[in-house]
């Protein structure tokens, strides 16, 4: 389809499957927040050993937004369904290897290649809504859109809860493998020549269907192990190392392998295999996957610098000093190869347009400010009035979250009247001002109702301003191109948010530990007393409260900016 298309009910089946999709996505990261304890445990950590565990969550991100472009460009080449039911399967493959996983590597594996199926589904999505819908009436679906991904991260802690109350950590990712499979299935059935770019290959090929699934099968068991079967007196032989101790080298992963062999073998000898992979030589020319790989590595090196960093000893992971030297060459080598080849990743003047790459510059100070929010309103909860109980402080940011994706189908219908470069500035202002009343909060605050009216305008600001920025956007950029300029406008909002919240909270501790040097000594405000008194712990709560308060006011400034960026360069010349 091209931009003046009228959307028709199969497209509209279509887009509904995919922003589901999204929408469990989204809430997977959200779910581990209740899941890791038991997740750690049984990978043999403790819960003192958080930082070793961190790997469970920086890979889902990693995963995320490291291919995020590439992916976005064979979405572009190949066309948009083909890579969404690409990236459900992958989905469900890593929420299968995460269920099954025996210790804390095969987990992150498996974190990781959920993250890249649950990123993958993003950028075809919002340019599957370029493709049905005219510039004009794209406002409506880009926010039903951008409201069903930011639902995910409200039902995602209920959803895990859900499950975690009537069975164990693994049960939500075998339900999540299931349901990707799902709407995996029910895409297919709606996948026409027109949502292709590339032709169909015929047939399905049912022989490697199965093939695959008889592998998949079979390492599953290797890695879960089923007491009954492997205490079998026939069926335990199947899992006794033929040499070593290495459940990889068992009779019955033997024959996993030679399967998956048999399955790539039935790949390139089937008139019309499953991958079809024939055309995909020409795609890897196309797409520069040395120009993916170095900017997948720079993206990769950013996101472990400072999705691993521990907050309480800095901003930046204890890896830095070799991690962003990395990154730094990578983004150069990327930027040379972008220069030089003929068909470098992102297409040449893809982003020529000033509202196209002003876009992205808005999307990175919006994602900049977001994150002091999810980060740092439970936290001064937990801090203040909620100290025992973590599940009131997740509902105070529940206030939040629940107007986010009310303000995201609210600025796509606004969208239809007012342009983006007033809307967004309006939207940002909102939550500006939240955040400028958050910085005002003392010990007691969160017990009055005012609060409510203040997160609830927050979250509406950010729901506002989802849909006109990926309208600019899309208004800009070619039809050749909307696969991979919404990839790099996610990539831009997700590392706003992690620089922003190292930047963030290197400006309050910086405030926490000047109001701490002011704090007496314990003895002294506790009269002589060898353990800490109430005023002592008041004094350095209110010392923490100081910490947030500085968070809040650069959360403030950094919505200001992307206010004010968004009035100079999402409007249209002339």
């Amino acid at each position: 389809m091209n931009s003046g298309a009228v959307a028709r009910p199969a497209s509209r089946i279509l887009l509904g499957l995919a922003a589901i999709a999204i929408a469990f996505a989204a809430a997977d990261t959200y779910v581990v927040v209740l899941a890791l304890p038991d997740m750690m445990s049984s990978t043999g950590l403790n819960l003192d050993q958080l930082q070793r565990a961190a790997p469970i969550v920086s890979g889902f991100l990693l995963g995320y937004v490291a291919v995020l472009p590439l992916i976005g460009r064979i979405s572009d080449l190949r066309g948009r369904v083909p890579v969404l039911l690409g990236s459900l399967v992958v989905f469900a493959v890593g929420s299968l290897i995460t269920a099954a996983a025996y210790n804390l590597e095969s987990m992150v594996t498996g974190r990781l290649i959920q993250g890249i199926g649950g990123g993958g589904l993003i950028p075809p999505t919002l340019a599957l809504v370029a493709d049905m819908w005219p510039p004009k009436k794209r406002g409506l679906p880009l926010g039903i859109v951008g409201a069903v991904q930011e639902l995910g991260s409200v039902i995602g802690p209920l959803y895990g809860a859900a499950v975690l109350a009537f069975g164990d950590w693994r049960d939500i990712f075998w339900l999540n493998c299931a349901i990707g499979l799902v709407l995996a299935a029910a895409m297919l059935g709606q996948r026409t020549p027109a949502t292709d770019r590339a032709p169909r290959e015929g047939r399905r090929d049912f022989l490697g269907i199965g093939l695959g699934l008889l592998a998949l099968l079979g390492i599953t068991l290797v890695m879960i192990e089923p007491r009954r079967l492997v205490q079998g007196v026939t069926s335990g032989r199947a899992f006794l190392p033929v040499t070593g101790d290495s459940r990889w080298l068992t009779p019955l992963a033997l024959t996993a392998f030679g399967i998956v062999a048999l399955f790539l073998v039935r790949q390139a000898v089937a008139k019309h295999p499953l991958i079809g992979w024939r055309g995909w030589g020409d795609l890897a020319r196309q797409t520069d996957v040395w120009g993916a790989l170095l900017l997948t590595t720079g993206l990769g090196a950013v996101i472990v610098t400072f999705a691993s960093a521990e907050p309480e000893k800095g901003a930046v992971s204890a890896q830095a000093p070799w991690l962003i030297p990395v990154a730094v060459l990578a983004f150069i080598g990327f930027w040379l190869r972008q220069r030089r080849v003929d068909q470098p990743l992102i297409p040449r003047d893809a982003l020529s347009a000033r509202p196209a790459w002003g876009a992205l510059v808005v999307s990175f100070f919006i994602g900049s400010a977001l994150i002091a929010a999810l980060v740092d309103i439970p936290f001064f909860a937990r801090l203040t009035v909620y100290r025992d109980s973590q599940l009131d402080a997740a509902l105070v940011l529940v206030r939040f979250l629940i107007a986010l994706p009310i303000g995201a189908v609210l600025g796509g219908w606004l969208l239809r009247k007012v342009p983006a470069w007033i809307l967004t500035p309006i939207a940002m202002l909102c939550s500006a001002v939240a955040f400028a009343h958050m910085s005002t909060w003392d010990a007691t605050s969160l017990k009055h109702q005012s609060v409510t009216f203040f997160l609830l305008l927050g979250g509406l600001g950010f729901g506002l301003a989802i849909a006109p920025v990926n309208a600019a956007l899309l208004a800009h950029t070619a039809d050749a191109v909307h696969g991979v300029a919404s990839a790099l406008l996610i990539v831009a909002r997700m590392v706003g948010m992690l620089l922003g919240i190292s930047a963030l909270t290197t400006i309050g501790l910086r405030a926490f530990y000047a109001a701490s040097d002011k704090i007496p000594p314990a003895q002294h405000l506790c009269g002589g007393a060898a353990t800490a008194c109430k005023a002592y712990k008041d004094a350095v709560r209110d010392a923490g409260i100081t910490q947030l308060h500085a968070v809040f006011i650069g959360a403030a400034v950094c919505a200001v900016i992307a206010a004010a960026l968004a009035l100079l360069v999402l409007r249209e010349d002339g």
